[in-house]
């Protein structure tokens, strides 16, 4: 067991320890559980779907990166497929507040890039900020999220977020979530460069058709890639890097150990990453960084 989780561990029911200990053990543990995983925890425990959410908070929590805060926030997003997936809050010491990422952020994203098309619901530890409640209401039929506080009766996000503003009142339909390929072509071989323009192909960005995506080698050689999310209050974007940075750090790397970057946005983009990209790899310790334009 990863020695983040030890804390979390003495929490837990002695049957729920027993049940998940083979799962959790796994030295690959994907911070996530399957549709089967959860099935067979909630009838060998006889819990609830928010039962089993509230006991696996401390363990989403433990991957949280707070050089700023030092606040652990803990996110768990249910899928409509069954699986379930965990989020954490991420700050980044020497860089711009606004490179943050919120808890139910990570979670939404995590659940996304691993191919989950609609959420039923979201648990938390803390109350969800009125940018997490935006972010989450970029999705199909957000509003209707179910959001699990501790203490609290269960709520929709519509309860927590009256007389939104999302992407119906700018008419957009294509939400996040939905599948998408914006047909960028990937002529190179480049490792990066192609897994970069793969990533931009499944943005999401409506509002200002500047898609983009980006490729991150890690010392070990192993890749991650993110994708842009776009909200219709623009300022709860999250850039590609970002989501790049929780797949890091969702898979139990070491975010400073990315050894190579290729960016690709286009060239006459309306809303552009590059600088804050270039400016947040370089602190986290990655020299090599590329731009390439996609068309």
């Amino acid at each position: 067991m990863h020695s983040r989780f030890k804390a979390a561990w003495s929490q837990l029911p002695e049957k729920l320890q027993s049940v998940l200990r083979p799962i959790i053990d796994q030295p690959n543990f994907p911070a996530m559980l399957t549709a089967e995983q959860v099935k067979h925890i909630k009838n060998e425990c006889d819990c609830s779907d928010s039962e089993l959410a509230f006991s696996l908070l401390p363990f989403a929590a433990s991957y949280a990166i707070t050089p700023i805060s030092h606040f652990y926030v803990g996110a768990i997003a249910c899928g409509e497929s069954g699986n379930i997936y965990f989020g954490a809050n991420m700050e980044f010491s020497q860089v711009s507040m606004g490179q943050v990422i919120h808890a139910e952020q990570c979670a939404v994203t995590h659940a996304w890039l691993k191919g989950e098309k609609k959420l039923t619901s979201i648990t938390v530890n803390y109350t969800p900020c009125g940018h997490c409640r935006q972010f989450m209401n970029e999705l199909r039929e957000g509003g209707n999220i179910m959001v699990h506080l501790p203490e609290r009766k269960p709520a929709t996000l519509h309860e927590y977020l009256p007389d939104s503003f999302g992407p119906a009142d700018l008419n957009i339909t294509t939400l996040l979530m939905d599948t998408t390929d914006h047909g960028y072509k990937t002529p190179s071989r480049d490792r990066l460069l192609c897994a970069a323009i793969e990533a931009a192909n499944q943005s999401h960005a409506p509002y200002s058709e500047s898609h983009s995506g980006i490729a991150l080698q890690l010392k070990d050689g192993s890749l991650f890639t993110g994708r842009y999310a776009e909200n219709a209050a623009f300022n709860p974007s999250l850039p590609p890097l970002q989501a790049a940075l929780i797949m890091i750090n969702l898979a139990g790397k070491d975010i400073h150990s990315i050894d190579q970057a290729t960016f690709v946005e286009k060239q006459d983009a309306i809303v552009k990453h590059w600088c804050v990209t270039e400016n947040t790899l370089k602190t986290l310790g990655c020299q090599q960084v590329e731009l390439a334009y996609i068309n």
